[in-house]
């Protein structure tokens, strides 16, 4: 393939060597990254060419042929004929060289009453949108798996810990059932934070308008977004912030995959032993024969930090001053990084916990006398001794405690959502409603 002009090109001369160090640093991965978004810059596209027909810039023989020339690419690109690589500077002056290509002088019309400005931010819109709905499903399957799991070991005696210390009985449900609710809630943010981005820029062209009576309402509802965003050079400041906020959404959930990563982490060391990992998640040591690491754990513990540095690279950049600034161009990669990578760990946690299997004699044995405490000073406090009184007469004085069952400890913790009151169906139904 013969490599195309950049569109502002109005020279046909040979570039320096300079020039095309310069081009390339301009360039960067913008045209590999631009893969993660080609199909919806071509979603887009199809949706301006209709745009164009109603005011009557093309002619409905003319949107058939561009329309039908950009379902041709994207078939291309999906099955691997159409490679978009470093030939192209983006994935926008790939459509149009296509369109150019199949249809000649008719192509070069599609970008009539647009700029890259907006058609990058309708396409990077769009990806955010399915990211966020792609978010909020993983959500749910990991609250949906913990809700299963809650209820299945919601009478399982563990440990509790305060400070990585022994502090009082708990139970597998309780555990389980703490990371459903919270995965309840990252589902339910990657839904508002969708409605909050769920704005079509499209028509704004390079923040500005044009003089064009552009019909952007139709071309809101037919790309399927729920409002206009109206102001276009909102539209170029809005750029860099709505990706923060999508990344955030994906920061809660990736929070809690790392606490519940530093868990696991700690619970199938020997000197937990509460837990056992399927062999799926584990892998042994290149040189120690005894050694069976919780490798996918770590990595996934180590995937927040991976989400944060792309975060604040894109906070970073945007110290800009109204309007289109080419540093943009660099929240591309951290956002689509971060989407990815994140995804990619999110998608492996209902496996990861389905296949957990608990170690319920030494979950038992890692229950002493003095976590009975807690439950003897509330019992004392229930008969009218002063509860500060209750907590001085136990404290260090567990002897009368040795006695105690863990399963009846954990029946009478009455208390909404304690370990004989886990409101699983309440969660369900919440779960649901997401």
């Amino acid at each position: 393939m013969t490599k195309p002009k950049q569109l502002w090109a109005t020279k046909d001369n040979e570039k320096s060597e300079l020039q095309q160090r310069v081009e390339q640093f301009m360039s960067g991965q913008d045209v590999i990254l631009d893969q993660h978004l080609f199909q919806f810059d071509i979603q887009a596209s199809k949706v301006h060419a209709q745009g164009l027909q109603r005011i009557a810039i093309l002619t409905q023989t003319e949107l058939n042929q561009i329309t039908a020339s950009l379902d041709e690419l994207l078939s291309q690109f999906e099955n691997g004929q159409f490679v978009l690589d470093q030939t192209f500077e983006d994935g926008h002056s790939a459509i149009e060289y296509f369109l150019t290509e199949q249809l000649g002088d008719l192509g070069k019309k599609i970008h009539t009453g647009r700029s890259r400005n907006d058609q990058v931010a309708v396409a990077t819109r769009l990806y955010c949108k399915k990211a966020l709905l792609d978010l909020k499903q993983v959500c749910v399957r990991i609250s949906q798996v913990c809700l299963t799991q809650a209820e299945q070991h919601a009478d399982s005696v563990m440990p509790g810990y305060t400070h990585i210390q022994r502090a009082v009985v708990s139970s597998w449900g309780l555990w389980f059932a703490s990371f459903a609710e919270s995965f309840c809630d990252n589902a339910q943010l990657a839904q508002q934070t969708l409605d909050w981005i769920d704005a079509n820029p499209l028509g704004t062209a390079a923040g500005y308008g044009v003089n064009l009576a552009l019909d952007r309402d139709y071309t809101t509802e037919a790309l399927g977004f729920a409002r206009m965003q109206i102001n276009p050079m909102y539209v170029q400041n809005s750029r860099g912030k709505f990706e923060l906020q999508v990344l955030t959404a994906f920061k809660q959930a990736m929070l809690d995959v790392r606490r519940l990563a530093w868990d696991l982490s700690l619970f199938t060391s020997a000197e937990f032993n509460l837990v056992k990992l399927s062999d799926l998640f584990s892998t042994g040591s290149s040189i120690m024969p005894n050694k069976q690491n919780p490798d996918t754990v770590e990595l996934m513990r180590a995937q927040y930090a991976k989400l944060v540095g792309a975060y604040n690279e894109i906070e970073s950049l945007l110290s800009l001053p109204s309007g289109y600034q080419r540093d943009l161009q660099n929240t591309k990669a951290p956002l689509i990084n971060g989407i990815t990578e994140s995804l990619s760990c999110l998608v492996l946690v209902p496996e990861l916990l389905s296949g957990i299997d608990i170690c319920h004699t030494d979950c038992e044995k890692a229950i002493e006398p003095a976590m009975f405490a807690t439950d003897k000073a509330v019992e004392l406090a229930r008969e009218g001794v002063p509860f500060r009184q209750a907590y001085q007469q136990l404290k260090d004085n567990y002897q009368d405690l040795a006695s105690r069952s863990s399963s009846q400890s954990l029946q009478e913790r009455v208390s909404a959502g304690a370990c004989a009151n886990l409101k699983l169906s309440e969660m369900a139904e919440r779960l649901e409603n997401a």
